[in-house]
């Protein structure tokens, strides 16, 4: 069997339609979360309360858009309670 790995993972196993659309309904998260950075850099709490959603929930997207480089920490807010999260430039 010749070819690249990928490819023969590609053509032996598939994904079903649950997985599928659990991934799909995990990447919707991020979306309203890089919409309401695009106004600039908030806070964790902040952005929970600008698109309605649990703040553990959002700090759980944040993590992973951050680790794709998609977000970046900025500063720490006065309190030095939150840093402040912006879309990477």
């Amino acid at each position: 069997m010749a070819g690249k790995t990928i490819d023969i993972i590609k053509k032996t196993r598939t994904v079903s339609e649950k997985l599928k659309q659990e991934q799909k309904e995990y990447r919707s998260f991020d979306k309203p979360i890089l919409k309401a950075l695009k106004d600039g850099p908030k806070t964790i709490p902040q952005i929970a309360k600008e698109i309605d959603m649990a703040m553990d929930v959002v700090v759980y997207h944040l993590m992973g858009l951050r680790k794709i480089g998609k977000v970046e920490v900025g500063e720490i807010d006065d309190m030095d309670e939150y840093y402040f999260y912006k879309l990477k430039k």
